[in-house]
This record gives structure tokens, sequence and C-alpha cells, in this order.
């Protein structure tokens, strides 16, 4: 039985990190990850907090207008992580089909 990831199996993390590695941008907005994904903006805050913890993104903080920005981008070992917990999957997935 493979070992899932505790960090990326969690549902909400894994739509994060799936919507950021499947982004055309490599910098997402704080408002854009919320919109499209339908968080309120404290549950996406703590999500974001623990991936980050993990190394998994890298949250950069500014201003834009005078008003606080906030950009997410997924790093190599979260991309990597999200690849071997999707494999891990499949594999499961497969094993299920025999």
């Amino acid at each position: 039985m493979p070992d899932l990831d505790k960090i990326i199996h969690e549902r909400a993390r894994l739509l994060i990190l799936t919507h950021l590695a499947s982004n055309e941008d490599t910098e997402v907005s704080f408002n854009d990850i919320q919109n499209k994904l339908d968080f309120s903006s404290g549950n996406l805050s703590v999500q974001l907090r623990k991936l980050a913890d993990a190394n998994y993104l890298k949250i950069h903080k500014t201003y834009k207008d005078n008003k606080p920005y906030t950009t997410v981008m997924i790093t190599a070992s979260g991309a990597a992580a999200l690849k071997a917990y999707l494999e891990e999957m499949e594999q499961i997935i497969k094993s299920l089909k025999k």
C-alpha cells in the first residue's frame, strides 16, 4: 500500500497544488486562488501556510496600489511531491481495477 503524502492528501491542499501546477502563470494571486477554488480567505490562508511550511510553495507578500497583494508559486519540491502523489493514486486505482 502506498504511503500517501498527508499534506497533499487533504482536499483543499490538493486543489491548491493542482491549481498552481496547471496554471500558465508561475505566480498566482491569492485572490485568483480564492475565487477559482471558492475558499474563504481564512481557510485559504491556513492551507497556504501548511503548504509553505512543507516547502511545497512560496508565498510572496507585497503591495499593489497601496493594498496588500499576495502571490503564490509552487516550488520544485511541491511539483515533485504532487507528481509522486498522483502516481501513487494511479497505482491504487489500477490495483482496484484488477
